[in-house]
């Protein structure tokens, strides 16, 4: 390995403590609470929600801060107010479509995975539909577990705004590493959380029903979901070398 990819190596690998931090984290919540399945699977449920929501935001309105950026910074402009107002006015009606569209696409994706919750896991003693009551007691007993989500999944909001320099190859390899990266970054990333909270709730569904369930069996999946899988590719630019 040449030096400046073994700089950027061990660069990526210097901010794996902070994953080994909200991995900790989350496993001393666990242990100080006393969780059982149905406050792990609730957890996974309500940070799924809100960071995948928040790197949706973050994602949706690139356009926007980007223009109202370049606005402030460019104050000698010969433009006039009216179309920087009429920029201004489109994009962020473009802005407020794209959040309208995935506020009702992903918020249904967690409303339909907390009917089956509440079925199978409820936080109160009736297990019908969920109203406001079940999404309170949710919020009030897991919001602690939220800044480590935030923490493992902080990489996500830098690459939304610094994506990896693509050099424009086509070969195999690049179009291979292109694909993945893509599907790791920006709209993608909240519906691979996603898809990540259903292994790891059916996983946990498994253990509970197969009376498997204990504190070690829990430390592997927190494991598995803290890990950061991306200081494990061999191209030191796969995760754009950002990290902190």
């Amino acid at each position: 390995m040449n030096e400046p990819a073994a700089s950027a190596s061990r660069s990526r690998w210097a901010g794996a403590w902070l994953d080994a931090l909200a991995f900790c984290g989350g496993l001393a919540l666990a242990w100080y609470g006393g969780w059982q399945t149905t406050d792990l699977v609730w957890s996974l449920w309500l940070s799924s929600l809100v960071v995948g929501y928040a790197l949706i935001v973050w994602s949706v309105t690139i356009p926007l801060r980007a223009l109202l950026r370049g606005l402030a910074a460019d104050q000698s402009s010969t433009t006039g107010p009216v179309p920087q107002l009429a920029a201004v006015g489109v994009i962020g009606a473009g802005t407020l479509f794209g959040l309208a569209f995935f506020t009702v696409h992903f918020g249904g994706f967690h409303f339909v995975h907390s009917v089956f919750l509440n079925t199978f896991f409820p936080v109160t003693s009736s297990r019908s539909f969920p109203n406001l009551a079940v999404y309170r007691i949710v919020v009030a007993r897991y919001w602690l577990f939220l800044p480590l989500a935030f923490l493992a999944e902080r990489t996500a909001f830098r690459q939304i705004d610094h994506p990896p320099p693509d050099d424009g190859s086509v070969t195999a390899a690049a179009i291979a590493q292109r694909k993945a990266r893509d599907a790791s970054s920006g709209l993608m990333a909240p519906y691979k959380g996603v898809i990540r909270m259903h292994l790891l709730i059916f996983f946990f569904a498994f253990a509970h029903f197969a009376k498997l369930e204990n504190f070690a069996v829990y430390a592997v999946v927190y494991a598995v979901y803290f890990f950061p899988w991306r200081l494990l590719h061999k191209n030191p630019t796969a995760d754009g070398a950002i990290e902190a």
